[in-house]
């Protein structure tokens, strides 16, 4: 598969089957987070790999919109370090894209779990503190998002996208076609 048939058939996969995930494809979906660029090329990001049960399903509590996370084989916390690069929500978020897509190459179903909350921060220390607290995230990371992982149980259809002539321009804002 390539990268834009991976960008094109990636789904939100909610429901996953109790098969284990083998280490090997594991791996290279952490990897695929790892060599995901980063502003400056600084380190500014952390990967947790869980795949405890019982932590799994702790993770779930983060926000009501995770529970997907009790059916998933793995979870991979992404965080971000402001004290190392002023781009680390970037660069995090980069990690996750990236991830998504291995997953995707690889078989493999994942979801997406906000934690941090850029327009409630009563929310967003909430969220962070709970995984925080869970895994042990030092106090000067901040936690972006969980990323379920396991093998599809369904697969949803294609979505409608928006028409591409509302969202891409040319030259200049409001410019259609080339």
């Amino acid at each position: 598969m390539d990268v834009f048939k991976a960008i094109q058939d990636r789904r939100e996969i909610t429901s996953f089957e109790s098969k284990p995930i083998p280490d090997e494809v594991l791996e290279q979906v952490v990897d695929a987070g790892l060599f995901a660029p980063t502003g400056n090329n600084l380190p500014s990001k952390n990967l947790i790999v869980v795949q405890d049960r019982v932590m799994l399903d702790k993770l779930a509590e983060t926000t009501p919109y995770m529970k997907w996370l009790t059916e998933a084989q793995a979870g991979i916390v992404v965080t971000g370090k402001p004290n190392v690069s002023k781009y680390w929500l970037q660069d995090a978020s980069f990690a996750c894209a990236f991830i998504w897509l291995e997953a995707v190459e690889l078989g493999l179903g994942s979801a997406f779990g906000a934690v941090y909350h850029s327009e409630d921060a009563e929310e967003s220390q909430k969220r962070e503190g709970y995984v925080r607290n869970l895994i042990n995230i030092p106090d000067e990371q901040r936690i972006v998002a969980v990323l379920g992982l396991g093998f599809p149980a369904t697969t949803p259809k294609p979505k409608k996208h928006v028409p591409r002539e509302e969202v891409v321009f040319y030259e200049k804002f409001g410019k259609s076609g080339k």
